[in-house]
């Protein structure tokens, strides 16, 4: 089940949703702000006619990654900005739909922080693949001086791509084909990226295939006992003030080892399970006062 879908409320999800102080919904945040902003300096810039002389907008300009070495050197935060940039609408739509659906079966077995890193070094990996190819392949250096790329795919697909590969017979319901496993999916997303190549678009669909290495690279090291991506927290949670329990006597309890906490813990998600369950069946409206209240504290503390 999707602990963020709710059936007879689309707003109450989206709330839920985006009420929670962490990685995940924070991304898709950045991307739709970044997206936003960009929008409307380049509204402006383009009712005044301010353009670069390669015709490109000057926002655009600063923070796509080129393909050049020599442009590089002058804008080396571009390998970063240029996952979070994207100038067509469908282009956002779609790569922050699959940022949602493969980010949901992410965090059904990893953690934020794997999700987070997943993105950034998938973005990395791409950006990596297309400037060496646009140096390497004869093809491409003709148009290696003015050649940019922009937008998150290479960072989205990582994510898909590292779930198939962690799960590969999870099984998802897509619209009009029904029931298909998240291997053949992913398989399907590298055919498409490898067939296109040669299309309008050779840079982005080599960024693609970039993210999708990235993606099994880190399962297939993780799987061999090993977590590449054990950095410190990006948006760190704020330290709590220490609680002590007490018991009916008023005694305080003994600290908990981690096989308690463990429990602890899990009873508290069958609780919140329980409450979501409820929700798909009956709506968000069903729910007692106290199980609202238990469902809101989650959504701003869970991380």
């Amino acid at each position: 089940m999707n602990p963020y879908y709710n059936n007879s409320n689309f707003f109450d999800s989206v709330r839920i949703f985006f009420s929670r102080k962490s990685v995940f919904p924070r991304l898709i945040l950045i991307n739709v702000g970044v997206f936003a902003l960009v929008y409307l300096i380049n509204l402006v810039l383009w009712l005044f006619q301010l353009k670069t002389s390669s015709g490109l907008s000057i926002l655009t300009y600063w923070l796509a990654v080129p393909s050049s070495f020599e442009m590089l050197m002058i804008k080396p935060w571009t390998v970063v900005t240029y996952m979070f940039l994207h100038e067509g609408f469908f282009h956002l739509f779609f790569n922050m739909l699959v940022l949602y659906f493969g980010g949901t079966i992410f965090l059904q077995y990893l953690n934020e922080r794997q999700l987070f890193w997943t993105y950034i070094l998938g973005g990395l990996t791409g950006a990596f693949f297309y400037i060496i190819s646009y140096n390497f392949f004869p093809v491409f250096l003709e148009s290696n001086p003015f050649a940019i790329a922009l937008g998150a795919s290479a960072s989205v697909l990582a994510i898909l791509v590292a779930m198939a590969a962690y799960v590969p017979q999870y099984t998802v319901n897509l619209f009009l084909i029904g029931p298909v496993r998240l291997k053949y999916l992913a398989i399907f997303f590298i055919i498409i990226d490898i067939f296109s190549i040669q299309g309008s678009n050779p840079g982005g669909h080599i960024a693609h295939l970039g993210g999708a290495f990235w993606g099994f690279l880190y399962v297939f090291i993780l799987k061999g006992g090993k977590d590449v991506l054990s950095f410190p927290e990006i948006f760190p949670r704020k330290r709590k003030m220490k609680t002590t329990y007490r018991n009916p006597a008023g005694k305080p309890e003994r600290p908990l080892d981690d096989d308690e906490y463990n429990k602890r813990k899990i009873a508290e998600q069958k609780v919140i399970d329980a409450i979501l369950d409820k929700i798909s069946k009956s709506g968000y409206d069903s729910l007692s006062s106290r199980e609202k209240e238990i469902l809101f504290r989650n959504s701003n503390t869970k991380s």
